[in-house]
């Protein structure tokens, strides 16, 4: 990256984290940050390792941990009413009540006051701040006992007292905080909004009267869930997040992408687990590291998985653990599950070895009944359906283009409210479009009189075969008196002219000169391969298209509906759109 030059700041646009812990208080004194008021939190400014990986990736990588924190209306505040640990120790403002039954009978509720006291009639003053919750319901007896005999104690704490603790050093909201004194380390780190982008989530230090009792990594709860350093808070405790230590990326088929942080001897192997491990797709034999600023290692460099525990991780790296998801397989190494349905004689699922011929399949499929048509049998693959989705999108993103981009009618005389007739109807268009899908279908080469599909055709895996009946009429549609489909006769098949004859003849509005037939075996005949002159073949569908003005919507639409079928989209669809 460049240098960038440095340029001087006002006093209120220094940097909280470079502020002593008694500049800090008193720039807030006069409005403490209460957990109340900061369940939203502003978003940190990305340091300057996200934004290389953003420009190196063409993306965002989050931090891990900002999700965590970052979204609004997060309260990560310990309740005061939630349940009391044994644990915990009994402080000044704590609500305490006790009740009392035998030889006296009664229950009363107190306060500790600012000594640590609380008082009961005929008893006196207890010291009970600095006790355990376990120890409690012991202290208070024996002081009751001093003065009756013959009673039970039971003992609970109703409310805890509110506590200010202080987050310091890189945090996103550094400053002072009222929270429940259930509160932990956490609770606290996570209400302030979590480290900010220099900051670090492995290493958050806890000061008690100057002295540093914990030193918890975040990573610990987020990725292993353990709350074992995750100590309580008590009143006036500081909190101090460091710089973070050394940043790497790591990307590719793991559970969690993201930029991690890495602790002084940690290897690529540790960042890996952190990042959740290779996930069920991934190559789990190798990976991909690339390293900024070592001149000993130009390029991305493959290791194998093994040498991950032995690398030591460095500042900057870019992890990525390759996918196998997403290779294609050659045809002889892999697994074929077949689907032959229709006019054969034992329809079914079928399990064949690679290499397997479509031939082979037809043989374990019994072969094609008598009344079989395998002219229009529609052979569909799935390789060919992602192709064919691609494409089709494209398709209808160019017609949403010509709609936005281009006027619905060259007349000035069309009225407004024709104009949004016509808008409407060609977004009705697009919408069916968006619904439609392509099925894969691939055109076999085959005379109509074919007894049976091409055998020398290697199968993939998810292929599926179906052989229709002989079909007994055609399809005419489209800007026709009357759609319909027609018996064919049992004479010499006769032209598409005459089918639409047949139909009514075609509309006023009928476009002539762009009528086209489907085959049945998915095949186009176009007016350039003299559509009109076609001889009709049984299952076969001619479609008569609306004559439109050169420049609209409807025009662009019309000269791509002959590739919509190409692109997947059977017969019925197509009519069904353009209706």
């Amino acid at each position: 990256m460049g240098q960038q030059i440095l340029q001087p700041r006002s006093v209120g646009d220094q940097d909280n984290s470079a502020l002593s812990l008694q500049q800090l208080l008193n720039a807030r004194s006069s409005n403490p940050v209460d957990s109340s008021s900061t369940l939203t939190k502003a978003l940190p400014k990305p340091g300057e390792f996200e934004l290389y990986t953003t420009r190196l990736l063409g993306r965002k990588l989050p931090r891990f941990g900002e999700n965590l924190v970052l979204p609004a209306l997060r309260d990560f505040a310990a309740p005061a009413t939630a349940t009391v640990p044994p644990g915990y120790i009994v402080q000044p403002g704590d609500e305490i009540v006790i009740a009392l039954s035998g030889s006296i009978d009664g229950s009363v509720s107190r306060e500790v006051d600012t000594n640590g006291n609380i008082f009961l009639a005929g008893v006196g003053t207890i010291k009970v701040a600095g006790v355990r919750h376990s120890d409690l319901r012991g202290v208070i007896s024996n002081a009751v006992g001093r003065q009756y005999r013959g009673y039970t104690v039971s003992v609970s704490v109703r409310q805890v007292r509110g506590i200010r603790v202080y987050v310091t050093g890189l945090a996103n909201n550094p400053g002072a905080f009222t929270v429940s004194s259930l509160s932990t380390l956490a609770n606290a780190v996570f209400q302030a909004g979590g480290p900010s982008s220099g900051g670090s989530w492995r290493s958050v230090k806890l000061y008690r009267n100057g002295a540093e009792i914990a030193d918890f990594d975040l990573y610990q709860l987020m990725r292993g869930g353990s709350r074992i350093s995750d100590v309580p808070l008590q009143n006036e405790d500081v909190l101090f997040i460091p710089p973070a230590g050394e940043q790497v990326a790591v990307i590719g088929s793991v559970q969690e992408e993201a930029i991690y942080e890495a602790k002084p001897g940690e290897t690529i192997a540790d960042m890996l687990a952190a990042a959740g491990g290779p996930n069920t797709l991934a190559d789990r034999s190798r990976f991909i590291l690339y390293r900024t600023g070592d001149i000993n290692m130009v390029g991305p460099q493959e290791m194998a998985i093994g040498q991950a525990a032995l690398q030591p991780i460095r500042g900057a790296d870019i992890v990525q653990v390759l996918s196998t998801g997403s290779l294609a397989m050659p045809i002889e190494r892999q697994s074929v599950l077949v689907r032959v349905e229709g006019e054969v004689r034992k329809p079914g699922i079928y399990f064949v070895a690679p290499n397997t011929p479509t031939s082979d399949i037809v043989a374990q499929a019994g072969g094609m009944t008598s009344i079989a048509f395998p002219y229009g049998t529609k052979f569909t693959r799935q390789s060919v359906k992602i192709q064919q989705q691609e494409s089709f999108r494209e398709a209808v993103r160019q017609l949403e283009l010509s709609l936005a981009a281009a006027p619905l009618s060259a007349s000035t005389s069309v009225s407004e409210s024709e104009r949004a007739n016509q808008i409407a109807a060609a977004r009705s268009v697009l919408e069916r479009l968006r619904q439609a899908e392509p099925d894969g279908r691939v055109v076999l080469q085959l005379p109509p009189n074919a007894q049976t599909i091409p055998g020398n055709i290697l199968l993939e895996n998810n292929d599926a075969i179906y052989v229709p009946p002989r079909p007994t009429t055609v399809g005419i549609f489209g800007a026709v008196y009357r759609p319909a489909s027609f018996f064919v006769g049992e004479g010499k098949p006769i032209r598409v002219a005459d089918y639409i004859e047949k139909a009514g003849g075609t509309l006023r509005a009928a476009d002539r000169g762009n009528i086209f037939l489907v085959r049945a075996n998915g095949e186009v005949v176009s007016k350039k391969r003299g559509s009109l002159r076609a001889r009709v073949l049984p299952g076969d569908i001619v479609f008569v298209p609306v004559r439109t003005q050169g420049n609209s919507f409807w025009a662009k639409f019309k000269d791509i509906t002959q590739t919509l079928f190409q692109l997947g989209l059977s017969a019925a669809t197509v009519v069904a759109v353009t209706k």
